[in-house]
C-alpha cells in the first residue's frame, strides 16, 4: 500500500484595525467624494490588499482574523452656524445620511466589526478651515468674502482611542493573531503598540502615505501603505 504525505499549510492570522475618522478624511482628500455604499466597498477591498505581501520575491498570504472599524455615528442635533447666524439641523444634512448609510453597509461585510464611540454633543461647533484662517491672516482673503464652504463641523470623539487600545491589548495578550495592521496617522496608539510588540506581535502601521511623527518609528515594526502614493 502506498504512503501519502499530506502537507498542511497554516496561514498566520492578521487583524486590521481602522481609525475611521482618519481613514475617511484621508481617502476623501486623495480620491474625492464617493457614495456611501461604494466607499464601504472600497474600504473592505483596501483592507484585503494587506492580506498579501511579497517577501524576498515570494508571495505570502495572511488569514484575516477580522477588520475592526472605529468611528462615531453622526449626531442628530441643531448646531449654530456663525456665518448664517442660524442653526443647522444636522439630521437633515447630506453628511448625516451618508454616514448612516456607510456604517449600515459596513455592518454587512464579512469579518468586519464596528467599534463605535460617541461625539460630544456639547463640544460640536462650526469653525473656519485651517487654510481659510491662513488666508485671512496673510490678507489673501477678507471676512466679507467668506462662504459656508469655508467652515467645517468641528467634533470631539469619545471612547474611540480607548477601544483601539483595548482591542490591541486583547489581541496581543490572548495571542489571537500573529500580526496587527493599524490604519491611522495618530500617535495615541503607541503604548498599546509597545505592549503588542512585547507579546511578540508584528505591528505594522499604514498611514495611507500621510506623514507621521519621527518618534513613531520606535513603536512599530514597519510601514505599509497599499494605496498608490499621492502626488
Amino acid at each position: 500500500m502506498g504512503h501519502f504525505l499530506f502537507m498542511v499549510f497554516i496561514m498566520e492570522k492578521v487583524a486590521i484595525l481602522v481609525d475611521g475618522g482618519f481613514y475617511r478624511r484621508r481617502m476623501i482628500s486623495v480620491n474625492g467624494y464617493m457614495p456611501a455604499i461604494e466607499f464601504a466597498n472600497q474600504l473592505f477591498t483596501y483592507c484585503c490588499f494587506h492580506l498579501k505581501e511579497v517577501i524576498n520575491g515570494q508571495d505570502r498570504f495572511w488569514d484575516l482574523y477580522r477588520i475592526f472599524y472605529y468611528d462615531c455615528p453622526p449626531l442628530a442635533k441643531k448646531v449654530y452656524h456663525p456665518l448664517l447666524k442660524s442653526s443647522i439641523d444636522l439630521s437633515k444634512t447630506d453628511d448625516y445620511k451618508w454616514m448612516n448609510e456607510f456604517l449600515a453597509e459596513l455592518k454587512k461585510k464579512r469579518k468586519t466589526a464596528l467599534r463605535l464611540g460617541n461625539l460630544l454633543e456639547d463640544e460640536i461647533t462650526y469653525t473656519l478651515k485651517k487654510d481659510v484662517i491662513k488666508k485671512l491672516i496673510n490678507g489673501t482673503l477678507d471676512i466679507i468674502s467668506l462662504t459656508q464652504k469655508d467652515f467645517v463641523l468641528d467634533t470631539i470623539q469619545k471612547g474611540v482611542d480607548m477601544k483601539i487600545g483595548i482591542d490591541i491589548a486583547t489581541l496581543a495578550h490572548k495571542k489571537l493573531v500573529n500580526k496587527i495592521i493599524l490604519i491611522s496617522g495618530d500617535s495615541d496608539f503607541a503604548p498599546a503598540a509597545k505592549l503588542a510588540r512585547i507579546e511578540g506581535i508584528d505591528f505594522i502601521l499604514d498611514p495611507l502615505w500621510a506623514k507621521i511623527k519621527p518618534d513613531l518609528y520606535e513603536h512599530i515594526d514597519g510601514l505599509a501603505s497599499k494605496m498608490k502614493k499621492p502626488d
